[in-house]
């Protein structure tokens, strides 16, 4: 069955008993249309058995999609064949056995039955083939069964499982990185409350030596200080009194108020040191 209308036509208007020249130019031709590139259709005609000359490989340069116009169809095109999927099916078209044809590609039973489902009898698809990630393969630290699993796979000879390896292992590094990452914002987030929370803290001790350092010093201001009569003779007022009566009695002249002249004070103290001796 053919799934492109161009091919059926140009397999109609095949003779019935083409001549091996007209299959393998025909068999070139559709190669081409699976090739990606020049590289790819040179590996693809090799696995095949056809020639890979470089007339040839110019020949069909133009037919291979990336490179020239792709035929024009109603249905989505098939992903390139690889290499062991190619050898596959001409081992399928030769009449080999599906055991012959997995040991010698690797394929698994699934992947070999989707495939002649898909290029030879022409079955729908139940799905888009997931693309092929090329992801390498990075040690994490799993438990022993995991990482032989993913060893195992990673070490396949079938791309299919390598790719799905890949993507498990991305997966797992990348959720362990997002694990990481969030551990290290709650820990930064923890620092920075416990931050603000002594700030809060010493900003109210701060406020509060203020308010003690304010009320201490209105109160100094608030209370009386102290006149002293005399601040320089250092007597008391009632020394200073009954000094300025001695000193009118004895003909000094003294103010009533302010400061008591030295001499003075000298004279007074002097008429008083016979009378603290006869005490």
């Amino acid at each position: 069955m053919f799934t492109d209308w161009t091919e059926a036509l140009e397999a109609e208007a095949l003779p019935l008993n083409p001549s091996p020249a007209q299959q393998l130019a025909a068999a070139a031709r559709i190669t081409a249309r699976s090739a990606r590139d020049k590289d790819d259709l040179g590996l693809l005609l090799d696995v095949l058995g056809l020639p890979t000359d470089t007339d040839t490989l110019t020949a069909l340069l133009p037919l291979i999609p990336e490179t020239g116009d792709a035929p024009m169809t109603n249905t989505p095109a098939a992903p390139a064949l690889s290499a062991h999927e190619a050898m596959a099916i001409s081992m399928h078209n030769n009449g080999d056995s599906e055991q012959a044809i997995r040991e010698a590609t690797g394929l698994t039973e699934t992947e070999l039955s989707d495939l002649i489902a898909d290029r030879v009898l022409g079955l729908p698809r139940p799905a888009a083939a997931s693309p092929v990630i090329d992801v390498p393969v990075i040690a994490l630290p799993l438990t022993n069964a995991v990482q032989k699993l993913l060893d195992w796979a990673a070490a396949h000879p079938a791309a299919s499982v390598r790719s799905r390896a890949a993507r498990i292992t991305a997966d797992l590094a990348e959720l362990s990185e997002r694990r990481d990452s969030e551990a290290a914002q709650r820990e930064a987030e923890e620092k920075v409350a416990k931050a603000k929370a002594e700030l809060e803290r010493a900003q109210e001790e701060l406020r509060t030596v203020k308010a003690g350092t304010r009320t201490s010093t209105a109160a100094a201001l608030a209370a009386p200080t102290p006149i002293r009569a005399d601040r320089g003779s250092g007597r008391t007022s009632e020394e200073l009194a009954a000094i300025r009566t001695w000193a009118r009695a004895n003909g000094h002249r003294v103010a009533d108020q302010g400061m008591v002249p030295k001499r003075v004070l000298e004279a007074y103290d002097a008429a008083q040191a016979p009378v603290r001796k006869a005490g």
